[in-house]
């Protein structure tokens, strides 16, 4: 993989060491940020005492150049590359004991969008999925791109109606793929929010990490 691209590498971890952890927790950051917002957020969230938290870097900051619902290829070769950082991350838990359904995935902005994408397209059961203002990468919504069963796994979609990033309907359009994939969908839209995560979200996530 060219230097440029994304580096398994760069992840860093907090929380207990993976060598004990009996879970673990990926948070993974949007466009611009080094993780910084996520180590913020991890000081508002009730992490339980056995859990690992993993944080995916992207490479200058950014998983993906272009906006999310640009043409798949406009992306390239960073989204791929994103998806491949992301499985490589998964893998390495697994081979330390712990395995998916032990893990929860949580992003915000881009980093939600690359969460929800690469589960859609490896679905099986986690411990929890929380998307923060984002939703199912591509110009529309590709059927063939998303296989699995999430086997109940909670999703939780939260976002504003008025996001100049991410659009209503793709909200919509993503529990409508995820759903029947076995997904246990929650989506919340909340009005006029600014492209943030607010505290309901936090209490929600709160809520869902208990399930681990």
């Amino acid at each position: 993989m060219s230097e440029s691209l994304h580096l398994f590498e760069n992840t860093e971890y907090a929380g207990v060491s993976l060598e004990v952890a009996k879970s673990a927790i990926i948070m993974t950051h949007g466009r611009g940020d080094n993780a910084d917002k996520m180590k913020s957020l991890v000081q508002e969230l009730i992490i339980p005492d056995h859990t690992a938290i993993v944080y995916p870097i992207a490479t200058n900051n950014t998983w993906y150049p272009k906006g999310f619902m640009e043409d798949w290829s406009e992306n390239q070769p960073w989204l791929d590359s994103a998806l491949e950082n992301l499985a490589i991350i998964i893998r390495h838990l697994n081979e330390k004991g712990i395995s998916n359904d032990k893990i929860f995935l949580l992003g915000f902005s881009q980093g939600a969008c690359l969460n929800l994408e690469y589960a859609s397209r490896n679905a099986q059961k986690y411990a929890g999925i929380a998307i923060l203002s984002g939703g199912l990468i591509g110009p529309y919504i590709e059927n063939s791109n998303y296989s699995g069963d999430f086997e109940g796994t909670e999703i939780f979609i939260g976002c504003s109606n008025i996001d100049h990033h991410i659009p209503e309907k793709r909200l919509h359009e993503s529990e409508e793929m995820v759903a029947p994939m076995g997904a246990k969908v929650e989506k919340r839209v909340y009005p006029g929010m600014d492209h943030i995560i607010c505290e309901d979200e936090i209490q929600k996530v709160n809520e869902m990490l208990k399930s681990i």
